[in-house]
């Protein structure tokens, strides 16, 4: 029977850093140069920056959960583990909405590229995809699930080939455009054309943001990885870096190898100038066997991501099963393969949903991104809870300075949140209060045999304040907003909701952490 399998222990530190950077470097790339480019003008390259210094924070916060609990779907567990299980409900729903969109977004990205070879695939005049279109990327999102489906060893092997063949690339295209930089490209209509508003635009809704947040999948098969209190760690903050520095050369190449001529009309159509950034410049450049080679990445690297979403998604949706608050069913482990079969039956039933009504890929953008970022703020309150309610818990990977690194790190998570701006802010963060709602009126059938209701409710609320203020900051605010609170007040008045949430969150978290046991293979850690 399925229920009565184990995860296995497969996944190598060269596993793990292949799969945190292949699912970080997928269609990031291939859009968000451009997009960045308009947003923040040359200083983009800043945009990058600052977005791989937030993840790496996250990122480290997340190396001590990862190491001290490796769990599948840690990222749902984790505040069930410190909070109770209404917050990993609550977390459960915000994660799953942004994992099994991204196998559709990574697809979506895979069909555009491929449209330049056969138009075709899209629709007459757009990026959106025909029904030819569409019925590839659902093909390809089979494939995914197919490879997910034998085994973790079938998937990672895959995958590191994979990851390979789509860093050869990015890398070989930074060094011909570097040859044709321009240095005037910098400094043309200004070196910060849109101010600092510009740069935090871009991070939030250019692609920074979407192109960095790929640290989950490590995460989430960490249950499956051989020393794990070693090996996640490591993997996690080498993967940022290591994504950090390309995703920087290339905006920088990216800006500098544009023909100066065609900035004479300032930044902001730079988006639509080049629509499929590297490959349009290539072109244009006559550079027409890199323009081949792009192209040829751009299939690869977004189906990488995808393939390794279509796991990760799974084992959220695994994770949110052994939470107690999503059906039991999900929380089934195939013996043979160790694989939560059911969980990726429903991923892969998700990721088509995703591709309906065929949206492009910037549609989806803003939504995922904010709800990637959502998922991620919480980890410095659940690892502070655990200082609390679990100091005897063992911490291979012991985050120092976790008093400044924590809030500084849920500060800049909140503050790229409410960058997104009130139409995202308002949909995404208003359904999490109504899943609130919802949880509460249902509270006869929640799990209350080890955390009771009241407890529940005691570890929750201050979550429930930190959505509604960023809701009514985000109406009253400059991005997206009536601009009623001046720019630059309206990220202050962020920051105190922010440090507010840290420490309310922190200190109402369980009396005693509420872990439980791993669920992996023993015999399987060779």
């Amino acid at each position: 029977m399925e229920q009565n399998g184990k995860l296995k222990r497969r996944l190598s530190l060269s596993d793990l850093i292949f799969i945190g950077f292949g699912a970080i470097f997928g269609s990031g790339w291939l859009f968000a140069s451009s997009t960045v480019a308009s947003d923040a003008g040359p200083a983009g390259w800043i945009s990058w920056l600052i977005g791989g210094i937030a993840v790496i924070l996250l990122g480290i916060v997340y190396a001590e959960l990862g190491g001290a609990i490796p769990r599948a779907g840690g990222i749902v567990r984790y505040p069930v583990y410190s909070h109770g299980p209404l917050l990993g409900y609550l977390m459960g729903f915000a994660t799953l909405i942004a994992y099994s969109s991204l196998c559709s977004i990574e697809v979506e990205a895979a069909r555009q590229y491929a449209a330049s070879w056969w138009p075709a695939l899209s629709s007459s005049g757009g990026q959106s995809p025909s029904l030819l279109g569409w019925i590839l990327q659902v093909a390809l999102l089979f494939v995914f699930f197919l490879l997910n489906y034998w085994s973790v060893g079938t998937f990672a092997k895959v995958n590191t080939v994979m990851t390979i063949l789509k860093f050869v690339v990015p890398s070989l295209t930074i060094i011909v455009l570097l040859i044709h930089l321009k240095s005037g490209n910098f400094t043309v209509h200004g070196f910060a054309p849109f101010g600092f508003s510009g740069i935090e635009t871009a991070i939030s809704t250019g692609g920074v943001m979407f192109a960095y947040l790929g640290l989950q999948p490590i995460v989430s098969v960490a249950s499956e990885a051989k020393r794990p209190q070693r090996t996640v760690p490591l993997a996690l903050i080498l993967s940022v870096i290591l994504s950090a520095v390309v995703y920087i050369l290339l905006q920088v190449s990216f800006i500098g190898a544009i023909p100066t001529a065609k900035l004479a009309g300032g930044w902001t159509g730079i988006s639509q100038a080049f629509s499929l950034p590297f490959r349009d410049l290539a072109v244009i450049l006559g550079i027409g066997w890199l323009a081949i080679l792009i192209v040829l990445d751009a299939i690869v690297s977004p189906s990488g991501s995808a393939n390794i979403f279509m796991n990760s998604t799974s084992r959220i949706v695994f994770g949110w099963a052994k939470n107690g608050t999503l059906f039991k069913l999900f929380g089934r482990i195939d013996k043979r393969t160790g694989i939560p079969r059911p969980a990726l039956w429903l991923s892969f039933v998700l990721s088509i949903f995703w591709t309906l009504p065929f949206p492009s890929w910037g549609t989806l953008i803003g939504v995922v991104s904010d709800a990637l970022v959502l998922t991620y703020a919480l980890a410095p309150i659940s690892a502070y809870a655990f200082r609390r309610n679990a100091p005897e818990l063992a911490r291979p990977f012991y985050l120092k300075g976790m008093h400044v690194i924590g809030p500084i790190a849920f500060i800049i998570a909140s503050l790229i949140v409410y960058w997104t701006g009130w139409t995202v802010d308002s949909w995404l963060l208003g359904s999490q209060l109504v899943m609130f709602v919802i949880y509460v009126i249902a509270y006869k059938w929640v799990p209350k045999r080890q955390v009771s209701f009241v407890q529940q409710l005691k570890s929750s609320w201050w979550l429930v304040f930190y959505y509604a203020a960023i809701i009514i900051v985000s109406k009253l605010g400059d991005f997206g907003g009536i601009a009623w609170i001046p720019r630059v007040w309206d990220q202050v008045v962020i920051a105190v909701i922010a440090v507010i949430t840290y420490y309310w969150g922190g200190r109402t978290g369980l009396p005693k952490a509420m872990l439980d046991e791993d669920e992996m293979d023993e015999g399987s850690d060779t």
